[in-house]
Formats: C-alpha cells, sequence, structure tokens
C-alpha cells in the first residue's frame, strides 16, 4: 500500500505554473480532496502534511513537495521515508513526462529515471529504483535542446486543461492505492473513455424509376387537359359520350 505521496516540482512563485511541477499540481489535488494543509517542514526541506484516518489506508498517509529544487529532490523522499520507515514500494513519486502527451499518464514501478533529473536524485538517495511512479504526460518540443525551456514554461491553455483531465483520472486510483491493489490502480489510470457511438443511418429514399425511353431527369408528368382518373388505373375513366347532334 503507498504511504508516502511525492509530487515533484521547483520552489516559487516563477515555476508554480510551469510544465515541471506537474506533481506539484496532482499534490495539491489531493490534499485539497482531504482538506489537508501542506506546511514547511524544515527536517525535510519540503512542505509535509500528515493525514490520518484517510479511509482505506493503514495508518497516516503522507503528502510531500519537496523545496530543495528538482535535482535534490531526494534529500526530502529520503529523510522522510527513512524517519518514517516507509519501505521504497510504499512511496508513490508524481512527475511530469516528456514522453507522454497532455491527457496522458502512466502508473509504473522502477525503471530508470529516463533523463528526469527529481528521479535521478531518488534513485539515488533511496538506493533502489524500486518504487512507483506516476508519469503526467506534459508532450516533448520535439528538439532535446529546447527541453530545458520546454518543461520551464506554462502549458498552453488547451494543453493544461488536458493534463487537469488526466490528474482527475487518475487521482480515482487513489483509494486503490491505499488499499495496496495496485492491478486495480492501474486499470483506473490507464482507463480508456468510452469510444461514442456511430451516428444512425438515415432511411434508405426508394426511388421510382421514370419509364423507358424517358430522359432520367425528366420528371413524369400527366398532360394538363387529362381528367384525374387516368392517373390511376384502378379507377378508369367512363368512356367518352359523343356529343349531341345539332338539330335541324
Amino acid at each position: 500500500m503507498i504511504k508516502l505521496f511525492v509530487g515533484l516540482g521547483n520552489p516559487g512563485t516563477e515555476y508554480e505554473d510551469t510544465r515541471h511541477n506537474a506533481g506539484f499540481w496532482w499534490i495539491d489535488a489531493l490534499a485539497a480532496s482531504w482538506r489537508a494543509t501542506l506546511q514547511p517542514e524544515r527536517s525535510y526541506q519540503a512542505l509535509v502534511a500528515r493525514v490520518n484516518s484517510v479511509p482505506g489506508a493503514d495508518g497516516p498517509v503522507w503528502l510531500l513537495q519537496p523545496m530543495t529544487f528538482m535535482n535534490r529532490s531526494g534529500v526530502s523522499v529520503a529523510g522522510l521515508a527513512r524517519f518514517f520507515k516507509i519501505a521504497p514500494e510504499q512511496v508513490m513519486v508524481v512527475h511530469d513526462e516528456l514522453d507522454l502527451m497532455p491527457g496522458q499518464a502512466k502508473l509504473k514501478f522502477g525503471g530508470s529515471a529516463a533523463g528526469h533529473n527529481g528521479l535521478k536524485d531518488i534513485n539515488q538517495m533511496l538506493g533502489t529504483q524500486d518504487y512507483w511512479r506516476l508519469r503526467l504526460g506534459i508532450g516533448h518540443p520535439g528538439v532535446k535542446s529546447e527541453v530545458v525551456n520546454y518543461v520551464l514554461k506554462k502549458p498552453s491553455p488547451d494543453h493544461r486543461a488536458a493534463i487537469k483531465a488526466a490528474m482527475a483520472q487518475s487521482l480515482q486510483a487513489v483509494p486503490a492505492m491505499l488499499a495496496g491493489d495496485m492491478p486495480g490502480a492501474l486499470a483506473k489510470v490507464h482507463a480508456q473513455p468510452p469510444r461514442p457511438k456511430p451516428p444512425r443511418r438515415p432511411p434508405a429514399v426508394t426511388q421510382v424509376s421514370p419509364p423507358a425511353g424517358l430522359p432520367t431527369d425528366t420528371a413524369v408528368q400527366a398532360p394538363l387537359d387529362a381528367p384525374a382518373c387516368a392517373a390511376s388505373a384502378a379507377s378508369p375513366c367512363p368512356a367518352a359520350t359523343p356529343p349531341d347532334k345539332p338539330s335541324n
């Protein structure tokens, strides 16, 4: 079960809305849902909240935002985890992910840092890669030399909305994480929205072919002086009556 949720980011108002702070956004959303307030803790160089009596949790749950800047995140994570005897497999680190598009989120256990400086430091300070990661997609600038500028800039409104949607979906997996049901958490995080139903086809229209020899774009009409009865074979016209002869 997860006992420590860590969000990665950089401290300071100049960074709070940047892509690199997606992990902070997720922890803020979780704290708000639990009505918890993160407080500065000098011992861990971080903002910390201890949440007691969370439904489904076995004991207190910790929320952590390192204030060390991204590349020293491991100092805060390892410090709190060791003091409270939280095993690495009970740690969930939430971070921005260049290799996923905005709106995507992936949950994984272990693995390399894949170039993420925050994860590199956590790996080193914990002495292991065996902890859980929730990766929030922010997209890639397309050019490696632009990555630093890209992650330290604000996402577009559309991208921010997509990231928030992915956060909302992944937050639904928290009860499963607390209960130690990681397969259930994976299913929640990776669930795809249902495909929309295809629109109904309009009813087929039956077309009447014109008589042979008549151009296809010519409408069939009865002569203007033809009696109405001539249009129906079921009620033929009565025989014509010859006109009276003039009297002498």
